[in-house]
């Protein structure tokens, strides 16, 4: 039986731990033999491993999380708030016994002092085939997650504008070099959840001759499903007969990659917009942030906090009529495929791999990047929308037909068993 392991920092915390718990998920089902372990865990699962074996490490490895934020401060200038990974602490992974008795390594997310570039490179001693899913542009940058317009990746990373004191030689270009010669030392092949994360690092300095596979995230279908609206609605506590949007994490107006104050003013728009009709609108958000120095809303707005449980989160999914993201930057984002899995139309700006998800007037709208006036447009358009059932239809079928477990889980192991064959080429 062909035996994986996932190597992440956290289990489930963030898109990434999410996604690799459920590609592990995915993987079983299919009669793999495949395993998780991750820096630091928090849950009590027990099929997930972690490399603290006790008490001790675990608070160690709590250590260096908090205090690399701590010393980020004194880099980073403080009104960017695009997040940023130094590579200052890293461990060896490679005498866990899953690790070793493994036909397959799975990288994911393996930032906040997991593994820093010495110990990826490391890796090779094994040799053992690796692959490397990037949720986000971290490994191939001198240290952002998030790049916006930046293109110093295309090059060799140094004069950063997230720094304070930005220069060829600085901290960004140091960790490129880092990274550049682990790269060198370690043959891995990646994989890449939307065709712009695939484009993104087949345009990379340091991923130059690497092979890159386009392989989507998957999720639970069988729990990210639909539910007739007004029986959502009812179970849910919302009104049936209010159209009611939803939308995930709200964060401050600071965090400028999730595009909360374009959201605040195409809502306003679209209060002026519809003027007397606006009262048949309502807005609920979910997302661990309490509600202390939030904006004012235009519609009525109720706070859900995190949802721990997705039974609930599906629930609120299936019950809300249409789903507001405004994010600017975005790999696959999770929350758009749980919506459209429900049977929930999306309203997203066009930019990272949200459409590859998000059909432009099929399963949602695609509005113009960085314009609130045409995220509104879309919200009207879902609103005024003649066939919702059809919308919602569609919404259902492009994540069945594309990211379903098994869709998402066959294409791996095809991968796994192309690379323990000697071939693993490109699909770029």
């Amino acid at each position: 039986m062909l035996k994986v392991v996932h190597l992440n920092t956290y289990d489930g915390n963030g898109g990434a731990g999410r996604g690799c718990m459920r590609l592990n998920r995915a993987l079983i089902t299919q009669g793999i033999n495949s395993k998780m372990v991750v820096h630091y865990k928090f849950g009590n699962n027990p099929q997930i491993d972690t490399f603290n074996s006790n008490s001790i490490q675990k608070a160690y490895t709590a250590f260096t999380i908090i205090l690399e934020r701590i010393l980020a401060k004194r880099f980073l200038k403080p009104l960017m708030k695009t997040p940023f990974s130094f590579a200052w602490f890293g461990r060896s992974v490679i005498h866990h016994p899953d690790v070793n008795n493994a036909d397959i390594i799975h990288l994911h997310w393996i930032n906040h002092g997991f593994l820093d570039p010495k110990h990826i490179a490391e890796i090779a001693k094994l040799n053992k085939p690796v692959v490397w899913t990037f949720h986000d542009s971290n490994a191939f940058t001198g240290g952002c997650h998030v790049r916006y317009a930046c293109d110093h990746f295309v090059r060799e990373c140094g004069n950063c504008p997230l720094l304070v004191k930005p220069s060829d030689g600085d901290i960004s270009h140091q960790i490129w070099l880092q990274k550049n010669k682990a790269y060198h030392q370690l043959d891995f092949v990646i994989a890449a959840p939307s065709l712009w994360m695939q484009q993104s690092i087949a345009n990379s300095s340091l991923m130059q001759g690497k092979a890159i596979h386009h392989i989507p995230n998957t999720l639970e279908t069988d729990i990210f499903k639909p539910i007739a609206k007004q029986q959502a609605k009812e179970k849910a506590g919302l009104p049936i007969d209010k159209f009611v949007f939803l939308s995930g994490f709200m964060p401050s107006r600071k965090d400028l990659h999730k595009g909360t104050q374009y959201l605040l003013d195409s809502l306003e728009l679209l209060k002026q917009r519809l003027g007397i009709d606006a009262d048949k609108i309502e807005l609920i958000v979910f997302g661990n942030r309490g509600t202390e120095g939030l904006p004012d809303f235009p519609f009525k707005t109720s706070f859900l906090g995190t949802i721990n449980n997705d039974e609930q989160l599906a629930l609120h999914y299936a019950a809300a009529d249409a789903f507001l993201i405004p994010s600017l930057e975005d790999n696959l984002p999770y929350t758009v495929m749980e919506s459209l899995a429900c049977g929930t139309p999306v309203i997203a700006f066009t930019t990272g791999g949200i459409p590859d998800m998000v059909k432009h007037e099929y399963n949602g709208y695609l509005a113009t990047y960085r314009s609130a006036e045409s995220f509104t447009d879309g919200m009207e358009w879902v609103i005024k929308h003649p066939q919702p059932q059809l919308l919602q239809k569609q919404a259902r079928d492009t994540v069945m037909e594309m990211f379903s477990e098994e869709v998402i889980a066959k294409k791996h192991i095809e991968l796994y068993q192309s690379l323990l064959n000697g071939v693993g080429g490109n699909d770029v």
